[in-house]
């Protein structure tokens, strides 16, 4: 029988009465939909298992390198691009970020402790085991606390008024404390280098001069840093000095520090 439209149905417009029956999507579809959830789902999959094996290739690199330095803490270490699978199958990471904290000294051939070092490494190839690592290139920052400075030189270092300089305080009783003012640069070896003296506050007594000048004569090696790393720059902070180092072809494993 027919049933009429309700008042202000459009004509040409299907009309369900109360009987009316709703069917699930055509066949194409439902195709469509399983298709997108499949495609969904192994993607999320590949993702899953894309992101634990950078997990493990970052922990390997961690293990790698807190052996090489000595650090009491293991390193934060990042894997960049996508997927790492690949790149793991190739057997060279494209790019890799780490940052270490407390390198510590030994007050020998490494008399000044490392507060930060951040490492940038391209092309990096791990071996079969977590005790060594290669790089293709690297380019590193390591910060140097005038903390632990003054604690290697003898006297108290800190921020001077020009660019890259550092003054440096001494003192004796009575006498009292007198500063002086030093240029720090990049020298051969990785080392640090203290030039261009001038005399700064307090009266430049001979005693106080003598320690001055055999504190600020040292050149202080930087050789807790992985091995072939060269020292290009310097530059005074507020709270301590930044060294920029770069190299090709670094290895690091255990001992593998710079001597």
């Amino acid at each position: 029988m027919y049933q009429p439209q309700p008042d202000g149905d459009l004509v040409g417009e299907p009309y369900y009465g109360e009987g009316a029956v709703y069917t699930s999507p055509p066949p194409r579809r439902r195709r469509l939909i399983v298709v997108v959830a499949s495609v969904v789902a192994l993607l999320l999959g590949a993702v899953a298992v894309d992101r634990i094996a950078a997990a493990r290739a970052e922990s390997r690199t961690a293990e790698a390198f807190q052996e090489g330095m000595g650090t009491a803490e293991r390193p934060s270490v990042h894997v960049s691009g996508f997927p790492v699978l690949t790149q793991l199958a190739e057997g060279s990471l494209r790019h890799v970020d780490l940052t270490a904290h407390d390198l510590p000294a030994d007050d020998t051939t490494r008399p000044l402790p490392v507060t930060k070092l951040t490492v940038g490494l391209d092309g990096l190839k791990t071996s079969g085991s977590a005790d060594e690592a290669h790089a293709r290139s690297v380019d590193a920052t390591a910060f140097l606390s005038y903390e632990d400075l003054s604690h290697a030189l003898g006297v108290t270092v800190s921020q001077g008024d020009g660019p890259n300089r550092v003054d440096a305080t001494a003192g004796l009783p009575v006498v009292g404390d007198v500063t002086v003012s030093a240029a720090v640069s990049a020298a051969s070896g990785n080392r640090i280098a203290f030039t261009d003296i001038r005399a700064g506050q307090g009266e430049l007594l001979p005693p106080l001069k003598a320690v001055l000048d055999k504190a600020l004569a040292q050149l202080i090696p930087l050789q807790n840093v992985p091995q072939g790393l060269r020292l290009r720059s310097v530059t005074t902070t507020q709270r301590g000095i930044e060294a920029r180092f770069t190299g090709r072809s670094v290895t690091f494993r255990p001992g593998s520090s710079s001597a």
